[in-house]
């Protein structure tokens, strides 16, 4: 386990929802070029609008709703966040906003509230570095009206004084994990415990939202995959465990043996052939010798 330095930048009011205009953008085939893009709506109750350069992208976001990916250019995208149903951005309730988005990037645009419940929003740098054989990653953020907590798992707190907007990442085996969240210092949860599957090579992020005060404390999910690592996977045998790498190894490698057993099959047939030949030819020639014409 280890603790993450703030890599989220917290951006003014609810202006960081202006990310969820770039999904109006047309994804580029240089993916090496491009930011990948992800919103999560946590803020309770607040159904939206999201129009980029003055057209209609996403229509009654709703609180909860995760959107994206996207493969996005990079560069720069203006846009307007307007009350549900608007016609046009004439009156925007945020922006226009000019978002700039970096090559390379993967991110996570959350709108939520802050710990004393106001409309915030905060932009995660997702971590997609490569896991260990065998290993998964956990993410738990904390963008919720609540005061510090304490992530349980199977009861016992694995992150401690947790605050609104930070998030701790957690290397694990891959498997299955009881989470649940409880007040810094205590072990009674305000949330769970749920069930929440570490899987080998992905990069599985729990986002704790909503406000505590009102009664709205939910949890999201969001998981980025590819992150294994060499060797890909731990060998599983032939019973679809295995990593997708080793297990195409794996193929490769039956498909070639059974190759080269045909051949030698289809060798020895020939050899046999032969010889049968051969040794008929000489019958024939020792049957003319005993038995001239």
């Amino acid at each position: 386990m280890h603790r993450t330095a703030r890599r989220s930048a917290a951006l003014a009011g609810a202006a960081g929802l202006v990310a969820l205009g770039a999904f109006a953008a047309p994804a580029s085939a240089d993916t090496a070029e491009n930011a990948s893009l992800s919103v999560l709506h946590g803020v309770p109750d607040t159904p939206v609008d999201v129009w980029v350069n003055d057209e209609l992208t996403l229509d009654d976001f709703q609180p909860g709703d995760l959107a994206g990916p996207l493969d996005l250019p990079a560069g720069s995208y203006s846009v307007a966040i307007t009350a549900p149903d608007a016609t046009d951005t004439s009156d925007p309730v945020i922006g226009p906003v000019d978002l700039p988005l970096e090559a390379g990037g993967n991110y996570t645009a959350v709108a939520h509230l802050d710990a004393e419940g106001s409309p915030t929003a905060t932009l995660f740098t997702n971590d997609t570095s490569p896991t260990a054989a065998g290993e998964g990653r956990l993410t738990v953020r904390h963008v919720a009206a609540a005061p510090a907590v304490d992530v349980l798992a199977d009861g016992t707190a694995v992150v401690s004084g947790l605050e609104n907007p930070d998030e701790d990442v957690l290397d694990l085996p891959a498997g299955t994990v009881s989470a649940a969240v409880a007040a810094a210092g205590t072990t009674d949860p305000v949330l769970g415990p749920t069930d929440v599957t570490v899987a080998e090579g992905v990069n599985t992020i729990v986002y704790a939202w909503g406000s505590l005060d009102d009664d709205t404390l939910a949890l999201a999910t969001q998981t980025i995959d590819g992150l294994h690592s060499a060797p890909d996977g731990v060998p599983g045998g032939l019973t679809g465990a295995a990593a997708s790498t080793g297990s195409v190894t794996t193929v490769v490698a039956l498909t070639v043996g059974a190759s080269l057993v045909g051949l030698l099959l289809v060798a020895s047939a020939v050899m046999l052939t032969r010889a049968v030949r051969t040794q008929r030819v000489r019958e024939s020639g020792r049957s003319t010798e005993h038995h001239p014409a």
